[in-house]
């Protein structure tokens, strides 16, 4: 293992120059090579929108909100971050341009700037940098990759890129480098793919004092050498230093691919560090186990964010890494709640091996969800409840099963008669929706005779939570003696964590958000018991793969 010290600490910044290229999972194959070779990563995104962090954007803009172990809720790329590099973020790997000009704007009321002019330069620029060299000295890291949000040439990215031109300025030789993605079109009439973006896009960087190092270029056609040729002399790059990225069957298939092309070795020699040799058995495991699965079983998501995909994106990662430690192949059906009824969960759900009802909020949808949980209890279909999950699962069995007709959420119904779902204590005085939920991991306790118990392993397990809502305490009573096993509570006994159906083959809800700590070569047990579970409802024969 090679590291170096502190005060020569490494920064790579990635940019791009259109959106959805995939600049996270370039960002994130980056790291899990250069951890491969024995250096500390981490890594951090910067997003260029006023919002103050994502926790209060809509999935249908944004996708899934990140949680982090300290409470931060983040971009959905910290969740790429921490399945590439094996690693637990923090608070400071992720912020925006609105949460710079709020720190300003807060220092500034107080006098700190004693009466003079706040302005981009030298004022947000060097809050920026400030940020950077915090992540750096809080994670103790060899080198910090830092992805630069947004797009080259949008007004709002500016001061990032200026930020960016200003430390490298500010480093010693070879501490920074510049890393740009973009996209190199093929073009069916023409019968070949065209760099014209691309040197648009490197001329408008270079307009801003910025000269990429390195150019990795996304495609779904062959990036031939001749084209990496030419990119190279109208760019000013070395030929070694354009890299072709083209698309693949599974994202983790990405840092297999830069590595043959010598990505992070190119990278390493540009920062003047030694390249030890790379340990990529684990992640070859995970690809050759996911290559050698049979079989399929059926898992339906029950939301209301379905048509964007990555507003589940964790969900849908963590039981594609439960499904490889089965030794099958996941097929995921999301399936919209709004149209979900007790006239159509029939045709809807009854093929399904397994149901599991996401996280979320708002009552759109909700009695979709409940419908579900009805149905997979009823039907004896394993049932994988998160956060609003649970909620819905604690609806559903109080209606049905213990008799409270009607039960719901205060957060729906401040005026139910049953409210079995209640605002928690210390969140009724809160007015600012934004960082000020139950946010990151919190200990739960779990019952030796439960079910979840067995699934992890161990007594006290640690989630990451996203909440305001939680079981009312003053229908516990209710619930267990109908039969319900409240198996997993906070230590003081406070708060509900798990639930469970004893009579049931696998029925389990968290309050909690497994699906942020699951990772492909460490795969999360409640989704790996999940899917085992589907299985046998499937009756699959298989051999369990040894990955990890």
């Amino acid at each position: 293992m090679f590291s170096i010290a502190n005060s020569t600490i490494d920064y790579g910044f990635i940019s791009r120059w259109v959106s959805s290229l995939g600049k996270g999972i370039t960002a994130a194959s980056l790291g899990h090579l250069l951890k491969a070779r024995g250096y500390k990563v981490t890594m951090q995104k910067m997003d260029p929108y006023l919002n103050v962090d994502p926790g209060t954007m809509s999935p249908f803009q944004h996708g899934e909100v990140f949680v982090t172990e300290d409470g931060h809720e983040g971009d959905l790329d910290l969740g790429h971050y921490e399945r590439f590099i094996d690693e637990n973020l923090s608070r400071e790997s992720n912020f925006t341009q609105g949460s710079i000009y709020k720190s300003l704007i807060a220092r500034e009321r107080r006098g700190d700037f004693l009466g003079g002019t706040v302005q981009v330069i030298p004022h947000v620029t060097e809050a920026i940098k400030d940020r950077l060299r915090r992540i750096a000295d809080q994670s103790n890291a060899d080198i910090v990759i830092s992805e630069i949000g947004g797009t080259i040439g949008d007004i709002e990215s500016l001061p990032f890129i200026e930020a960016a031109r200003q430390f490298k300025k500010e480093r010693p030789e070879g501490d920074v480098c510049f890393i740009h993605v973009t996209l190199v079109p093929y073009i069916a009439a023409a019968h070949e793919v065209k760099t014209k973006p691309t040197q648009h896009g490197v001329k408008e960087l270079r307009s801003l004092g910025v000269q990429p190092d390195f150019i990795v270029c996304r495609s779904d056609h062959e990036i031939t050498d001749q084209v990496r040729e030419k990119i190279a002399l109208f760019c000013d790059v070395e030929v070694e230093h354009v890299l072709s990225c083209i698309d693949s069957p599974s994202i983790y298939q990405v840092p297999l691919s830069l590595f043959d092309q010598e990505f992070d070795v190119q990278v390493l020699k540009r920062m003047n560090l030694s390249a030890p040799e790379a340990d990529l058995s684990p992640l070859k495991n995970f690809l050759a186990a996911a290559d050698a699965c049979e079989g399929e079983v059926n898992i339906a998501i029950v939301g209301k964010y379905v048509s964007l995909p990555d507003a589940y994106l964790s969900v849908i990662e963590a039981l594609g890494h439960a499904a490889v430690a089965n030794g099958v192949h996941a097929s995921i059906h999301l399936v919209d709640g709004e149209e979900l009824s007790a006239e159509t969960v029939q045709a809807t759900l009854g093929d399904m091996d397994g149901i599991l009802v996401p996280g979320g909020f708002g009552q759109r949808a909700f009695e979709g969800k409940i419908v579900a949980a009805q149905f997979a209890r009823e039907h004896n279909i394993p049932y994988l409840g998160i956060c609003l999950g649970l909620q819905a699962a604690v609806c559903e069995f109080a209606r049905h099963v213990a008799g409270l007709q009607g039960a719901t959420s205060a957060e729906f119904d401040e005026e139910a008669q049953y409210p079995v779902i209640d605002l928690m204590p210390e969140q009724e005085d809160v007015e600012d929706k934004g960082g000020t939920m139950r946010l990151g991991a919190y200990p739960c306790k779990l019952e030796k005779d439960s079910l979840a118990y067995q699934v992890y392993g161990e007594e006290v397990i640690y989630e990451r939570h996203r909440h305001r809502y939680e079981v009312n305490n003053a229908y516990r009573g209710v619930l267990v003696e109908a039969g319900l096993n409240i198996c997993g509570l906070s230590p003081d006994g406070r708060l509900t964590e798990m639930i469970e159906l004893p009579n049931h083959p696998w029925f389990i809800a968290s309050q909690g958000h497994p699906e942020f700590k699951s990772r492909p070569t460490k795969p999360h047990p409640l989704f790996v018991g999940f899917v085992d579970a589907a299985c046998n409802k499937a009756h699959l024969t298989r051999e369990k793969p040894k990955f990890v």
